[in-house]
């Protein structure tokens, strides 16, 4: 057995060519970038703005069944800590400049979540009242659309999962040319 060992442990040296012995164990070689990316994409902090029926879905998938913690999303109730502005529910004109202030509120870098139909076109109340705003992107910018009504659980997480991927592809270090 200990042959067989030395044998496959040969290889993995011999695969590491230049870079053998120089790095002691626990190094991470990759840039900047793709770290703080990794790092900014496993612990967004999100803002509950739950306004209607969306809300009890939003609740129940950080409950201890879906348990946002897994995937490093942690409910904060102050705008001024959160990364993460998730709108669950029908965004009325008068809710609307709430809306807005809390997300100027939020630090940089902030991300918005529209969760259900309600939050992304207005949902079924639109057609029949003056006073629900025809989605919530009309105040906020919107990173993820979660459609649904109320969308499910597991929409959520792969809405989450989505806005994760998209930090992670962000470069925050790199030089943008205009």
């Amino acid at each position: 057995m200990a042959v067989i060992e030395k044998r496959s442990l040969k290889r993995k040296v011999k695969q590491l060519g230049l870079l053998e012995h120089k790095f002691q164990d626990n190094v991470v070689v990759a840039s900047m970038d793709k770290l703080l990316g990794w790092a900014r994409s496993t612990s967004p902090w999100f803002f509950q703005f739950g306004l209607a029926c969306c809300a009890i879905e939003m609740m129940a998938t950080a409950a201890s069944r879906y348990d946002l913690m897994r995937i490093g999303m942690i409910p904060r109730s102050s705008p001024r800590q959160a990364d993460v502005m998730i709108v669950a529910g029908t965004v009325t004109m008068k809710m609307s400049l709430r809306v807005k202030k809390l997300y100027e509120q939020m630090a940089d870098p902030k991300y918005v979540i529209a969760m259900g139909s309600c939050a992304t076109s207005g949902g079924p109340y639109w057609q029949h009242g003056y006073h629900v705003l025809k989605g919530v992107d009309l105040v906020v910018p919107v990173d993820v659309y979660i459609p649904g009504c109320p969308p499910r659980p597991e929409a959520l997480i792969e809405g989450l999962l989505k806005l994760q991927e998209k930090i992670q592809a962000e470069r925050p270090l790199t030089k943008k040319t205009a």
